[in-house]
């Protein structure tokens, strides 16, 4: 929702209030608020509390607070941004070599960089009006129909599926932590057992959370420790020195004509995944307050240039020392984090690895929290249409439960969706790497066939292409290697 109030002064002890509200579907509604200022503090206190002043964006989590700063988006988008996917980057130098593998991160690291920064400036690209969902921006830009059917299913589908991938490899590393500590124990969980442990913490702590900016200090502990499991393994491979008759041809990794491209969009599928977290962009510039001297855009571009900074130092370390200490033996089947468990778990010590399990849990239980806003949002912002009122604290905590036990019941059903993830990401790709090129002409208008005009559109229609190539990529893929459906059996 976007939001413009206007105030004046009607007559002596009386102030009226203004509000134009912007809901989801393009139409404004105008509110009028008048406060008399001879009303008693504890009267105004009393309201307030119960929501009765409040606008409809103040009911709901993304914009419940404006009081975040360029440090909290910093950790929100470090957060949000360096994922479990991190660890398969070495994997596509595997198909691609040193020079092209290089070459596509660093073009895939600046093109999602810049529409960032597109997302960002159309935050207010409006004057009066903060468009602080993505889904928001879609229907300004497409229109309420063709924005509802880019948009939603996309933003929801990619926030749901990336809680069910935290659950998944954050239960699963809860496990390997418990193996690696508790070699001789007489009894263990299963790994279904896992998965609920992990899902208690992340709901436990989205209790304690009502709003995205209350997630600031989790964002802050989530990005440290995401930065640290990067750090820790660059560092480890340093010291190990590379593995015997280590090769970097990519030519040996597949003998096929039909292999050796199949192999190459795999490639490309695992760097353009691993830049997420655009569907959270404006959201976490909808915490930051803005006022006509300053807007949310300065505060929102420092944290934005803060946060990538630090994540390209974790990046291309990892890549490229990755690659280096172990060539063509990094496994096909989930990469790095594979290795921990096989190569690496006999020649390091177990304090490292524990330390790497326990970043990797509570980067998992973090980032829940960010991409699961997302979904509390959109739920409590039905109600609140339908109902014409605030979620209670009891209804909250309901939503967040329901959605625990929703992410929950899918990683169990569908234990091998991490085998899936370049499907699971090549269909929301777009939201990446294309729609906010389109968005930006939509919405600036700049002049036809202007410079600006032609390299937006044409990248913007680029990666709806690439998504679709990624989508393809992988399909082809699963149907070579075949699938493992464990349904209800995790292992």
């Amino acid at each position: 929702m976007g939001e413009m109030v206007d105030g004046r002064k009607q007559d002596e002890g009386a102030f009226e209030k203004r509000i134009h509200i912007m809901n989801d579907e393009g139409d404004v509604i105008s509110m009028c608020m008048t406060k008399n200022n001879s009303t008693t503090s504890q009267s105004e206190s009393k309201d307030d509390k119960n929501g009765v002043n409040k606008t409809p964006d103040e009911w709901l989590p993304i914009t419940r607070s404006r009081k975040g700063n360029s440090w909290t988006a910093t950790f929100h988008l470090l957060c949000s941004g360096i994922g479990i996917q991190t660890l398969s980057l070495p994997l596509a130098f595997v198909y691609l070599g040193w020079f092209w593998g290089i070459l596509c991160l660093c073009v895939a690291f600046l093109w999602q960089l810049y529409t960032i920064g597109l997302l960002v400036s159309l935050h207010e690209s409006v004057p009066g009006t903060r468009y602080s969902r993505y889904l928001q921006l879609s229907i300004v830009a497409f229109g309420e129909k063709l924005g509802k059917l880019f948009a939603l299913f996309p933003v929801m589908y990619l926030s749901t599926g990336t809680c069910v991938i935290f659950i998944i490899t954050g239960g699963g590393a809860m496990k390997d932590f418990y193996q690696l500590i508790c070699d001789d124990c007489s009894s263990n969980l299963t790994t279904t057992e896992w998965f609920l442990v992990f899902i208690s913490l992340a709901i436990l702590v989205s209790l304690f959370c009502p709003d995205l900016h209350s997630v600031a200090l989790v964002s802050f502990i989530g990005g440290i420790m995401a930065i640290g499991y990067c750090t820790t393994l660059w560092v480890l491979f340093v010291a190990k020195g590379r593995a015997d008759d280590t090769s970097y041809d990519p030519s040996k990794v597949v003998a096929s004509e039909a292999g050796r491209a199949r192999s190459i969009l795999n490639a490309l599928g695992i760097i353009a995944v691993l830049f997420r977290g655009h569907n959270v962009v404006l959201e976490i510039q909808g915490t930051m307050p803005s006022t006509s001297n300053r807007s949310s855009a300065k505060l929102m571009w420092k944290g934005v240039i803060a946060s990538y900074v630090i994540i390209a130092m974790c990046f291309f370390p990892l890549a490229i020392v990755g690659y280096w200490a172990f060539g063509n033996k990094i496994p096909a089947d989930g990469g790095i984090l594979t290795a921990l468990s096989t190569t690496l778990h006999h020649h390091s010590s177990k304090p490292v690895l524990g330390l790497i399990y326990v970043q990797v849990v509570i980067s998992c239980v973090a980032a829940f929290q960010i991409y699961s806003m997302v979904v509390y949002d959109n739920i409590e912002r039905v109600y609140a249409s339908r109902t014409g009122r605030e979620c209670s604290k009891l209804t909250r905590m309901g939503i967040r439960i329901l959605f625990g036990g929703l992410t929950f019941f899918i990683s169990v059903a569908f234990p091998f969706l991490q085998t899936l993830a370049l499907i699971i990401g090549g269909i929301a790709l777009h939201l990446t790497f294309g729609y906010p090129c389109l968005m930006w002409i939509a919405i600036k208008r700049p002049p036809v066939k202007s410079v600006g005009w032609w390299f937006n559109l044409g990248l913007g229609f680029l990666g709806v292409g690439l998504s679709l190539l990624v989508l393809v990529g992988a399909v082809w893929n699963l149907a070579c290697r075949g699938l493992d459906a464990n349904f209800f059996h995790p292992h």
